[in-house]
């Protein structure tokens, strides 16, 4: 009887695995269980094997994949054999490929989703869940700079630093900054846009941010430099901008800020930008309305959105801003997020001794789903160039974007 009982658990357990691999899409993985079984149900030689450490990670894959794959990875229960990335690659792409089968349930989602507005005082607590982990823990893996946000590698063989550099020099041309123009950013990080506009393009920065600890970074950056005559870090909420600018930026910020409060966002820009201004919203987004992920909701970024191009319209449609230029960095992406990977691989050790083994799993796993989403598509990176529709002194092409190509 106890034989037939273990036959039958095992019959049930790979039952369970196979229907699991067919909800992921059918990737190219294979799978092993506690008792040594492994199988796939793929062709071909997989990517990677994920390792199943107990019974109990079946049921919470069943009950909700993917906060069941982020808390079980995160806790050991689960183990990837093999590469890691190209296993959340191939596992990213077969969870894409099934949900374009289906069309009611992720736009029920959106809309439910779509009616959470966040509040000046949740707005700052989802920051200070993500940006207040302490600077060290972002200088281990970050570039110099602490540039949080997707690199511009010009050619696959500049390094994290120069794409960086490129970046903040490709969003600086597409802006046509000129010394003695004011800069409107709002959400800048730890600064380092604000500081390479006033230093390379001899303009005046506000800077706002809801992390104290990036504020307080950056002012010391300022003044060490000798910026702070020309950068003001403000540690508030975008939402109390009220400076009238030339230049309006925004990098890294628009996934925080709720699809609700878009509107709010566009009527802000409406009246602080001059008639003759323009401005840059740089966000990650999709190629079509859809939920966020549940378990980087939880864990990663509470209270985040990340946009489709449509929905991005309600920033500038209501105002009538042009739209003047958009441009998808999704390579870009991919390649930034691989290279935090690698770096964050190299100090792993070091981030389980300032917190814990769970989180530095978690943080692993993010990076590389973040990889993986931007490599298989399911993520974008919108660069829009904006300005008052009735603004004519704009130029006629995109040369300026691409000084020396002519």
């Amino acid at each position: 009887m106890g034989i037939r009982r273990e036959l039958e658990a095992r019959s049930f357990d790979q039952t369970l695995v196979r229907w699991i691999l067919r909800f992921a899409g059918n990737p190219n993985i294979s799978v092993r269980l506690w008792n040594g079984d492994e199988f796939q149900i793929a062709d071909g030689n997989p990517v990677a094997c994920m390792e199943i450490h107990d019974r109990g990670v079946l049921f919470e894959l069943m009950r909700s994949p993917s906060i069941g794959f982020g808390e079980c990875y995160s806790q050991g229960r689960i183990e990837i054999d093999g590469n890691f990335r190209a296993f959340m690659v191939e596992l990213t792409a077969g969870v894409t490929k099934r949900r374009r089968r289906s069309h009611y349930g992720p736009k029920l989602r959106s809309l439910i989703h779509a009616a959470r507005v966040n509040s000046l005082a949740l707005s700052r607590h989802n920051v200070h869940h993500h940006y207040d982990l302490g600077n060290d823990f972002y200088k281990l893996w970050l570039d110099d700079r602490m540039v949080y946000t997707c690199a511009y590698f010009e050619d696959s063989e500049k390094t994290l630093e120069e794409a960086q550099v490129s970046k903040l020099d490709h969003v600086c041309r597409k802006l046509q900054l000129q010394p003695g123009q004011k800069v409107v950013e709002a959400g800048c990080g730890w600064g380092a846009l604000a500081m390479h506009m006033a230093e390379h393009y001899g303009v005046d920065v506000i800077a706002y941010n809801n992390s104290h600890e990036q504020v307080r970074y950056a002012r010391e950056r300022a003044a060490a430099a000798g910026l702070e005559r020309q950068v003001t870090f403000v540690e508030d909420d975008y939402r109390t901008i009220s400076e009238r600018c030339d230049v309006f930026v925004s990098v890294g910020m628009l996934e925080h800020v709720g699809l609700a409060n878009y509107r709010t966002l566009g009527a802000l820009i409406d009246r602080c930008l001059a008639p003759d201004g323009i401005g840059l919203i740089h966000s990650i987004g999709r190629s079509h309305p859809a939920p966020p992920d549940k378990w980087i909701l939880k864990r990663i970024f509470p209270g985040g959105h990340v946009p489709s191009l449509g929905e991005m319209a309600a920033i500038f449609e209501p105002y009538q801003f042009t739209v003047l230029d958009i441009e998808n960095l999704r390579p870009h992406y991919a390649k930034t997020c691989a290279a935090w990977l690698e770096n964050y691989d190299r100090v792993a050790d070091r981030v389980v001794d300032m917190y814990d083994e769970t989180f530095a799993r978690m943080w692993r796993l993010y990076l590389a789903g973040s990889s993986a989403a931007f490599e298989t598509g399911t993520m974008q990176l919108y660069q829009v160039v904006f300005a008052p529709q009735d603004n004519n002194s704009l130029p006629m092409t995109r040369a300026h974007q691409y000084p020396g190509s002519h």
